[in-house]
């Protein structure tokens, strides 16, 4: 062989086998994250669920890539998106912001591995067989929000012992808005209070809402869980604020725009443990061999402006449980 076709073969070669190596490479798995919220609102959260995968030594671009879904509050618009990502044939689905993401990606694969985080028990409504063995594709935390709505009771009833009649906001697009209301009158009935219920799910019906709870004399308000109010917490804390209502809420982020009270679990958190668990899953592990986690973390939050508008004097024993108070 001559030299000069010795030189042409090597040199063929060298470029022949990066190429022959890149084309073997595994793709990167992409996780599609479905969420009923918007990017703005659901930033920290985002930051949270990538500091849980970071957290198991993944990192994004290098061991993963992330394809956004937003329904921006328009829950009917879930069951599209998240055919979307199956037809884009993603690694995994971060099913999260409102329980319909949770029920949109269920629908749209049996095979597709799901994490989600949702409100209730999952068990209750389908999405997995148990909570601590799915036997499905899908497992996540759950923050079964309707059984907080007790200790929400009890934190009002601390803070005003003679209510006589507590009103409950609940989201009249939420599948669970139903199991709110009959936990809230689990809880108010044995302590002596009735319960006055008003439906809402924009920025108009929280107006009408917030009229019917004023003309049945309420002297507080539990707040459901939904994205929809988290997304229109300005605008509800406003209302409050006009009809001199107390109110207690399921997430901080609401005492910190000037909600008087939250008590439940802490959110970022929450998404934290989802990243965890999608790392999880990413590494090979099957959703039904993961048990449905259940918060473990929760904060009391008091806002004392707010209670001072509200001319409300928070008895030192109620602060004394709380984990902060925001002056």
């Amino acid at each position: 062989m001559k030299r000069r076709d010795f030189i042409a073969l090597v040199g063929g070669a060298s470029v022949a086998w990066p190429l022959a190596a890149r084309a073997q490479q595994p793709t990167m798995p992409v996780i599609g994250f479905l969420n009923g919220g918007s990017a703005v609102e659901s930033a920290p959260y985002v930051a949270a669920f990538r500091r849980g995968l970071s957290d198991s030594s993944y990192l994004e671009g290098r061991d993963f890539a992330i394809e956004y879904r937003w329904a921006d509050g328009q829950y009917d618009r879930l069951p599209s998106l998240a055919d979307e990502l199956v037809h884009r044939r993603v690694s995994l689905i971060a099913a999260c912001g409102g329980d319909k993401s949770a029920y949109a990606a269920k629908a749209a694969t049996p095979d597709i591995p799901i994490v989600f985080l949702v409100g209730i028990d999952p068990s209750k409504v389908g999405l997995v067989a148990s909570l601590g063995r799915s036997g499905g594709n899908a497992t996540g935390v759950s923050l079964l929000a309707e059984e907080t709505i007790t200790k929400q009771v009890d934190v009002l009833l601390r803070l005003l012992p003679r209510l006589s009649a507590i009103g409950l906001l609940v989201d009249s697009g939420n599948p669970n808005a139903q199991i709110q209301i009959e936990e809230a009158e689990r809880a108010t009935r044995p302590r002596g209070a009735r319960l006055v219920v008003a439906k809402a799910h924009s920025e108009e019906e929280l107006d009408t809402a917030f009229s019917t709870l004023a003309a049945e004399k309420v002297g507080a308000l539990l707040v459901g869980a939904s994205i929809i109010f988290v997304n229109l917490r300005e605008q509800l804390v406003a209302f409050a604020s006009r009809y001199a209502l107390p109110t207690i809420h399921f997430q901080r982020i609401f005492a910190e725009t000037g909600g008087l009270i939250s008590y439940g679990p802490n959110v970022p958190f929450i998404y934290r443990q989802l990243g965890i668990y999608a790392a999880s899953v990413l590494k090979g592990i099957k959703p039904k061999d993961l048990p449905v986690l259940l918060p473990t973390k929760f904060e009391l939050v008091i806002n004392l402006k707010t209670a001072r508008q509200l001319r409300l004097e928070v008895p030192p024993t109620l602060l004394a449980l709380t984990d902060e108070v925001i002056e």
